[in-house]
């Protein structure tokens, strides 16, 4: 699942880099957007895994929601991190959410032991509100990181995610 709010006005924001991601998976491996519920769902083939990329319809707030009929043990999650440098890229199992609400609405509606792909987009200037930081325009560094991001989620569902963070973890 790649969190991120709909609608044209917040599709290039920080806060977006995970619908971002789950756009990037779905054009490698032919998966096709249809609405199911509360997300827009692609059927895709990764290597020998079937996975379906999800783009919650609802807002950040109720990103939780859209998972309904899906287990902890079927998710990988991609979101902005605001204590990562803009660019960088973690995967990460379990632990806290950190202040972010998607994530905060997961926790809520399935618990928090899940995997999740982090893309960093660094901390707001001094005297700007977060939430006007991560509803802000991407910059090219956030940008850049989808490919990789992508990447981890691919060795996610094709390594395990333990690979993929002795992999992504470890990186400069």
């Amino acid at each position: 699942m790649g969190l991120g709010n709909p609608g044209r006005s917040y599709a290039r924001t920080r806060h977006n880099v995970g619908f971002l991601v789950a756009d990037e998976l779905a054009s490698r491996y032919g998966g096709d957007w249809r609405t199911k519920k509360k997300a827009e769902a692609a059927p895709v083939s990764v290597g020998s895994a079937n996975a379906t990329l999800l783009k919650p319809t609802t807002y950040m707030n109720n990103s939780g929601a859209a998972l309904s009929g899906y287990g902890l043990d079927q998710l990988i999650v991609v979101h902005d991190d605001l204590d990562l440098p803009a660019g960088d890229v973690r995967v990460k199992v379990g632990g806290g959410h950190g202040g972010h609400n998607g994530l905060r609405s997961i926790f809520q509606h399935l618990g928090k032991d899940f995997v999740r792909v982090r893309v960093g987009i660094g901390r707001p200037p001094v005297g700007v509100a977060p939430v006007d930081y991560v509803l802000g325009r991407m910059d090219s560094a956030v940008k850049d990181a989808v490919p990789l991001a992508a990447d981890a989620v691919e060795a996610v569902i094709e390594k395990g995610p333990e690979a993929a963070m002795n992999f992504f973890n470890t990186r400069t």
